[in-house]
Parts: structure tokens; sequence; C-alpha cells
């Protein structure tokens, strides 16, 4: 049985239509840093923080929200994005300079779905077991007045929080909330922030996986090691890196293992990174650093 040849001119066109159409598909997928206290001059407002908005696949992700509502409702307006399409927001750790401006997004979106990390007493976490039964104690030599709640046994509800209303879902593993975007559950084992989680946001490009940190303070490399776990192909890291007041020679170190351990073709460091951590990471990528101060907006794959 003969098949007739397929037309060059309409083989031509068509390699011209997939071209445009996966153009067009990545025409949108991009990173806009909202919140940091670095950046070229403009408009924008710089202030100790960090927000950063990701369009990518269709979506729309606003990861953390900076440390003032104003502040941050000023870039938003700035930049002229609008909050009310959002598909959910992430919150990476309890730090007020990550969590504030959430005041403003709720007022523009209240009923927009936000993923933050595990928390016993934030984020309307319900009170632990072990709580509940010893605050419903009872000792006979106490009189009522020194029991809890005069001695009445109570079921108690969820811990106090500056967002009573806000939609919440904790997070205390690494988990697939929507095709191809994880977010990425570690612990910190550093003093100060011990047990804290953290959560940051990994999402499928075709070349890899885009990897949006918060603070890292868990450590940057414990934070890609886990994310490895989903893909070992990681493309791009944002966000604060956490080595603010780490050595230079630290620095160095964990700048060649994130180039040459797990190979990550691109980078752009923010917030907490440090300028010993920009200055290593920009002469150790060289092209392949990606400048990502405040007001930037990056295309993505």
């Amino acid at each position: 049985m003969k098949f007739a040849a397929f037309p060059a001119g309409l083989l031509f066109l068509a390699t011209i239509f997939v071209r445009e159409r996966a153009s067009a598909e990545t025409a949108g997928n991009r990173i806009t840093i909202l919140y940091d206290a670095f950046g070229k001059p403009s408009a924008l407002r710089m202030d100790w923080g960090y927000a950063a908005i990701i369009e990518h696949g269709g979506k729309r992700i606003l990861f953390d929200t900076g440390n003032n509502p104003e502040t941050f409702r000023h870039n938003v307006e700035t930049l002229k994005l609008n909050l009310k399409d959002l598909d959910f927001v992430v919150l990476s750790h309890r730090h007020g300079d990550h969590t504030s401006g959430l005041k403003y997004v709720l007022q523009v979106n209240p009923r927009v779905p936000i993923f933050a990390p595990y928390e016993i007493s934030q984020f309307g976490t319900p009170a632990m077991p072990g709580i509940v039964s010893a605050t419903n104690r009872h000792i006979a030599t106490l009189p009522e007045y020194m029991h809890y709640f005069g001695g009445k046994p109570q079921q108690l509800g969820p811990s106090g929080s500056p967002w009573p209303n806000a939609h919440f879902t904790q997070i205390d593993k690494t988990t697939e909330v929507a095709p191809g975007f994880f977010l990425v559950s570690t612990i910190s084992d550093t003093a100060g922030t011990k047990e804290m989680h953290e959560i940051s946001l990994a999402f499928r490009t075709p070349q890899g996986l885009v990897l949006v940190v918060g603070c890292s303070h868990p450590g940057i490399l414990n934070i890609v090691k886990e994310t490895a776990t989903i893909d070992a192909r990681i493309y791009s890291v944002f966000g604060g890196f956490h080595l603010l007041s780490t050595s230079d020679d630290e620095v160095q170190r964990i700048a060649r293992e994130l180039h040459d351990t797990w190979k990550i073709p691109t980078i752009g460091a923010g917030h907490c990174g440090g300028l010993g951590a920009f200055a290593a990471l920009r002469d150790l990528y060289q092209g392949k650093y990606i400048y990502a101060g405040l007001g930037t907006s990056t295309p993505l794959p």
C-alpha cells in the first residue's frame, strides 16, 4: 500500500504552527519580584521582606507577601497586578517579613486559597490533644477558681490567627497541590528557628523544575535535596538563600555545590541571600546568573 507524500509546503506551515503554539504557551510564563530590599531605581518601594508572583502554565501564584501591607499594596498597584485572579497564595514560613502583606491580599481577594507550613500556634491550627487534656485535668485539692475554665471540660478550638477568616491549608510534607506544582516541606535545624517548618514552591517546566524559596531557614542545600526527590532536574532557583551572615568560604562552598554538584543551570538569588552570595553566584554563573531585584520580571520556560 502506498501513501502520498506530505507536501513540503504544508510540512513547513505545520512546523511554523507548532513553533508559534509553543511560543504562545510560554509567552506569559514569568516570575515577578514584588517585594525586596534591593533593586534598580523605580517607583517601587524597597523594604526588608520578600514576595513574588509566578505565572506559569496558566496558573497565577503569589509566593509570600512582604513585610508591610501598605508597601506591598503600593508595589502591587504600581506594577498594575491583579490579585483577584490568583489561583492560590503560598506563605513560606511564619516570619512577618513574608506574611504581613496578607492583610492587603485578603482585602482584595478574601476567599483565595492559602497554603502555609504546619504550625502548632499559627495559621488556625487546632490545639494539640496534649494541651486539651492538660487544661481539662482536675485536682481535688485545688479550688475551682484555680482550674482552667473553672473546672468545666472544654473542647479547645483553633489557635488565634491575625487572619481568622482566611482559608488556610497547612502543609507538613512535600505535596503536589496542582498538576505539576509542588510545595516542598522542610524543617529548620538552626538555632533560633529550630523545628520551624518552611515550604518552598517547585513547578515543572520543559527544562526541569523551577524552585522558589522564601528564606531557606532549613538550609538552601537541604531544600534543593528535598526538591530533587520530585525531579532531579532543577532548572533554576529564586528567592532568599539565608546566607546573609554566612562566612565567605561557606558561601563559596554552597555556591559551588549548587552549580557543580546539583548542576542547576541558572539562579536568581534575592532577599536574605546576602551580598557575598550575590557576588559569588554571579561570578560563578556569569551569563547564567539572573538578576532578580525588586521589580524584575524574568521569563520562564
